[in-house]
């Protein structure tokens, strides 16, 4: 009988439980992850089950790491989107949190792109740290993402997006990321990346309700992310809170496109 023991194909015998794999595998794990939920009792095998073993405290061999990295996905994932390349344009609030949630999940590429550096009212709600103060940003979150997750590919780039390198930038995007501020610079955004999903954002300033944010589709390949309403105004901030469940929300819905649920 086939399986899936830490990414890599195996033979088991038939009528094969979790805990004799465990036995014969590798004893001393005591984190089991049974097609990616963790489970602390013994289960029968089945055929193209996925099965990581993991003991706590243990740095594992490289070769090995990064499944161990993706062993909580849901089975079959990180197969399909590690072939996958996203663009984020912007790396503020938004887009930061958006490359962080893609980096841990194993999207295989990400071109980041943003013209701007590091200062101290960022670091309300953005995934940058004191001592980046100043750096130039996509050469700042590049190193943040790489210590996070090595194995995905980044192609990290300083430079102010307009409608003429915009489409060569991300010609080989699957899906796009759009985390502007203003709203002039989101619709030379849309206009400028053509043919391909866009997944956007509008409304997600202050500290209102989290539930009043949500996706809507406009168009064919279009999806906003947001309440539409809530933009950042005076008395109406950015803050880590509702600007981070609208990140992780855009980052959700690029994972349902690769993954063609949607």
């Amino acid at each position: 009988m086939k399986i899936n023991l830490n990414e890599r194909e195996i033979q088991v015998a038939a009528g094969s439980t979790l805990f004799q794999l465990r036995d014969r595998e590798k004893p001393a794990a005591d984190v089991l992850v049974y097609n990616g939920a963790a489970v602390s009792e013994d289960v029968a095998l089945a055929e193209d089950d996925c099965i990581n073993l993991i003991t706590r405290g243990e740095i594992p061999p490289a070769a090995e790491l990064e499944a161990l990295m993706v062993a909580r996905h849901t089975p079959g994932v990180h197969e399909r989107i590690k072939h996958a390349t996203v663009g984020i344009a912007g790396l503020g609030g938004l887009g930061s949190a958006v490359a962080v949630a893609l980096a841990r999940i194993g999207v295989g590429r990400l071109i980041l792109a943003d013209f701007d550096v590091v200062e101290p009212s960022n670091l309300n709600r953005q995934q940058y740290f004191i001592d980046q103060l100043g750096l130039i940003k996509s050469e700042a979150l590049e190193a943040n993402l790489r210590r996070i997750n090595p194995y995905v590919e980044y192609e990290a780039h300083c430079v102010r997006l307009r409608p003429e390198n915009i489409p060569t930038l991300f010609a080989e995007a699957d899906v796009l990321v759009e985390a502007f501020d203003r709203a002039d610079q989101k619709a030379m955004l849309l206009q400028s990346f053509k043919d391909k999903p866009i997944v956007a954002a509008s409304g997600l300033a202050g500290h209102g309700p989290g539930e009043t944010i949500g996706v809507r589709k406009m168009g064919k390949r279009i999806y906003v992310v947001g309440d539409l309403e809530t933009g950042a105004a005076p008395g109406c901030g950015l803050m880590a809170p509702r600007v981070g469940i609208a990140a992780h929300m855009q980052a959700n819905v690029v994972l349902r496109l690769l993954l063609g649920e949607i």
